[in-house]
């Protein structure tokens, strides 16, 4: 099952952090939280990983939407994005909020996917 949409982008990694940041503030998120996994795990565990990191976006007016809907939703919250390297390249990828129609078989929520999806696929256009 795909749950996500990843694409390589030309940027080197600290841009593209700025610049799917920026992209997502034009969609109306926010990013609330910040995990460098990479630093976690060196700090943690005393192993080296690439760089790394989750980006936790949200948009109030969708979650708000949301948690009227499907109390629990917030299980589901925020929406991530990641910045990694690979190989040597930048890599972006975002969650698919369509996933979340399918985990809580709740038809109320396909609308409020589908419109949260159409502003992630436009962020990543952007990248």
């Amino acid at each position: 099952m795909r749950y996500g949409t990843s694409r390589e982008v030309s940027l080197p990694f600290d841009k593209a952090v700025e610049k799917v940041t920026e992209e997502l503030k034009k969609e109306g998120f926010g990013v609330l939280t910040t995990i460098d996994v990479k630093e976690t795990l060196k700090k943690k565990l005393d192993v080296d990983f690439p760089r790394y990191l989750i980006l936790g976006a949200c948009n109030p007016p969708f979650a708000y939407k949301s948690l009227q809907i499907e109390e629990e939703i917030g299980l589901l919250l925020p929406c991530n994005v990641i910045v990694y390297e690979k190989e040597g390249k930048t890599r972006v990828a975002a969650f698919d909020p369509m996933i979340m129609s399918v985990v809580i078989e709740n038809n109320d929520m396909v609308p409020i996917a589908l419109e949260v999806k159409a502003k992630l696929d436009r962020v990543m256009a952007a990248m």
